[in-house]
């Protein structure tokens, strides 16, 4: 079940979200000083590809850095990426069979405005139970 929804949301959301996510990294790579939230955004794009049968979780080495970082990432790049998700979840909705996908994009809401300080892991994954 987890393939056959991940190849709908690849088809229907999952390839242009991910685009975007990607967008946002090469931008960031190329401003030097930001390459880390380049790096969390290519972490970001791969999730967002392939979102079913994996969860993200809260790094417990994350301190005050990803907290600075998160707000600068949210002012400059999250605020775009959280509307596409709000957009996109909304039009998914529409349907029945869109429904699953829309509550998946409205779970990367988060992970769009808050990127530094998460790792994605597998569901089955025990870090994804803590």
């Amino acid at each position: 079940m987890r393939t056959l929804l991940n190849v709908i949301w690849l088809v229907l959301a999952g390839i242009w979200m991910a685009a975007s996510y990607v967008i946002a990294g090469i931008i960031c790579c190329i401003l030097i000083i930001t390459i880390p939230f380049g790096i969390a955004s290519f972490r970001i794009a791969n999730y967002a590809l392939w979102p079913f049968g994996r969860t993200l979780v809260r790094r417990t080495d994350a301190g005050v850095a990803s907290t600075i970082g998160n707000i600068i990432w949210v002012i400059f790049a999250g605020w775009w990426l959280a509307l596409g998700h709000i957009f996109t979840g909304i039009a998914l909705c529409i349907t029945i069979i869109g429904i699953p996908l829309g509550i998946a994009n409205f779970k990367l809401i988060p992970v769009s405005l808050t990127p530094l300080g998460r790792e994605v892991v597998a569901t089955n994954d025990p870090r994804s139970f803590a």
